[in-house]
């Protein structure tokens, strides 16, 4: 939701300042300024820094290509208080915003859950791999001949993890330094896995979303009800 905002609002700032040469309500908005105070300067220069790089941003504007006229026509309105000629009531508009973005990020969400059973359904035939009675799915590329992890145990593990478009998102080999941490302290799908794996072994595993980060996502890169692949390198049990 504040991305959302913070979005609109360069948007409006770079158009508004900048121009583009939009009409709207009537006017053309004047890119042909003068800077003649200081106050002139830092406005102009708030519009600049807004306003670079915002057209890709545009682009990709939740629920398809941003309505600049629609924008413009509502920041003037608003900003020279013509509240009586605004379509949507100033006290509305947050709520408008917040309602759009929550049904943009449901479709998003159920879009990425298809995404992910089509995946794993396909997934599941392939040679090689075993889907557990939980949905997660594994291949062996390495089988270790050491003891497998209990729940009470502490492991050191390299992986690399990825999303299904082969974006890597995580990789303990990347930064060059295994990681430790307890069997029980991970996202369930790890958990499960680590516990069918004998020290040494290195497997290749899809975590579905309800196995993973679920409904939340995590971060950035892991949007809600991802599925996630990982490749797993169990180094060894850690005693204490």
């Amino acid at each position: 939701m504040k991305k959302m905002k913070k979005a609109n609002v360069k948007a409006m700032i770079c158009i508004a300042v900048m121009g583009l040469t939009v009409i709207s309500c009537g006017q053309r908005v004047n890119t042909n300024v003068s800077l003649t105070t200081a106050v002139d300067s830092v406005c102009y220069a708030i519009g600049i820094n807004y306003g670079n790089g915002l057209g890709s941003n545009m682009e990709t504007f939740p629920g398809g290509p941003a309505n600049v006229d629609a924008l413009v026509a509502g920041f003037i309105t608003a900003i020279k208080g013509d509240t009586g000629s605004l379509k949507i009531g100033v006290n509305d508009a947050q709520a408008f915003i917040q309602q759009y973005m929550m049904a943009q990020q449901a479709k998003e969400s159920e879009a990425t859950k298809a995404e992910g059973d089509a995946f794993l359904s396909a997934n599941k035939s392939k040679e090689g791999v075993i889907t557990t009675e939980s949905g997660l799915q594994y291949k062996v590329i390495t089988e270790g001949t050491g003891a497998k992890p209990t729940t009470g145990d502490k492991v050191k593990v390299h992986y690399t993890g990825k999303l299904l478009d082969g974006t890597v998102f995580d990789s303990s080999i990347q930064r060059g330094e295994p990681v430790t941490f307890p069997v029980t302290g991970v996202i369930p799908g790890w958990t499960e896995v680590l516990q069918i794996m004998p020290v040494g072994s290195k497997y290749q595993v899809w975590i579905p979303s309800e196995l993973g980060y679920g409904a939340q996502g995590a971060g950035q890169m892991i949007k809600p009800n991802s599925t996630l692949d990982f490749e797993v390198e169990l180094l060894e049990i850690v005693k204490e």
